[in-house]
């Protein structure tokens, strides 16, 4: 009964809402999709059972936001449009505050520690918040145990790159998570269509990190290794770190990884060679 009302939802969020109710804002990334498919292959990607709390980033009118409801999911949705919040008010009245939760907020501001363990993120998100928001539930001291993003897809490639291809981003993702690419969802099936097609992107909570390293640390020797991303590992890494060339090379060296090379081209598995030689090396 209930995901029988809310796929009827769903068809009145398309075919029969008053849709003046809820504009798009270009200044908020808003797009919203309305094909019930790509919809579903979301949700599918997310495995979503009846016992999962789900928090939805930019829930918009509420098209994904009934998907996840009808697998019996209890959603907590975070939106900053107050014109967005009043059109769910309206669609959604019989599930508001039972087991739906919408607060106006802002997603990079959020506590997640108010969350549940092991609660999922299920999201078309904005484009410019994509690579904020990796970071911020990498970091998070309570992180979703899945995160399902519809996001742009030249960012899924990102995300999933391999080494010659690296960045900040990819070792951030890949070094918290298991990450894998969905299904390419079409521009045109956005209302308004943005320029560039979207993908949905996996990202799986590791149980345990593959790398005994301090963490802070960790980044900040990739994040120097990345100071001058056209520069080779031995130039940029000896600015970033601020050492000579001859004790840059030295490090470099004893970690197996030719000083010349690119810092797109290193894998974890080198980066954490080279944590080691750093750390060794008593520099930080």
């Amino acid at each position: 009964m209930v995901a029988g009302r809310l796929r009827i939802i769903f068809g009145q969020l398309i075919i029969g809402g008053d849709m003046s109710d809820v504009i798009a804002k270009k200044s908020l990334g808003q797009h919203w999709l309305n094909d019930l498919s790509a919809l579903d292959a979301i949700c599918d990607e997310a495995d979503l059972r009846e016992s999962d709390t789900v928090l939805e980033i930019g829930p918009g009118k509420g098209s994904l936001t009934s998907v996840i409801m009808s697998k019996g999911c209890d959603v907590f949705a975070i939106e900053v449009d107050e014109d967005a919040i009043k059109y769910l008010h309206k669609i959604f009245a019989r599930q508001w505050d039972v087991n739906l939760h919408v607060e106006k907020s802002d997603i990079r501001s959020f506590d997640f520690r108010r969350l549940p363990k092991d609660y999922k993120i299920v999201a078309n998100i904005p484009y410019y918040l994509t690579s904020h928001l990796i970071q911020l539930i990498s970091e998070s001291k309570n992180p979703p145990k899945l995160a399902v993003l519809l996001v742009q897809k030249e960012v899924a490639d990102r995300v999933c790159a391999e080494p010659g291809d690296m960045s900040i981003l990819s070792l951030t993702s890949q070094f918290f998570w298991e990450v894998k690419k969905g299904r390419i969802v079409g521009a045109e099936l956005f209302d308004p269509p943005p320029k560039v097609d979207s993908q949905v992107l996996v990202l799986n909570r590791r149980k345990e990190l593959a790398y005994d390293v301090d963490t802070k640390k960790f980044f900040r020797i990739i994040k120097c290794g990345f100071s001058s991303k056209r520069k080779t590992l031995l130039n940029s890494l000896s600015g970033g770190l601020r050492i000579g060339k001859k004790e840059t090379e030295s490090i470099i060296s004893e970690s197996n990884i030719d000083p010349n090379s690119r810092p797109q081209e290193l894998s974890l598995d080198d980066w954490s060679r080279l944590y080691i030689s750093v750390s060794n090396s008593k520099i930080l």
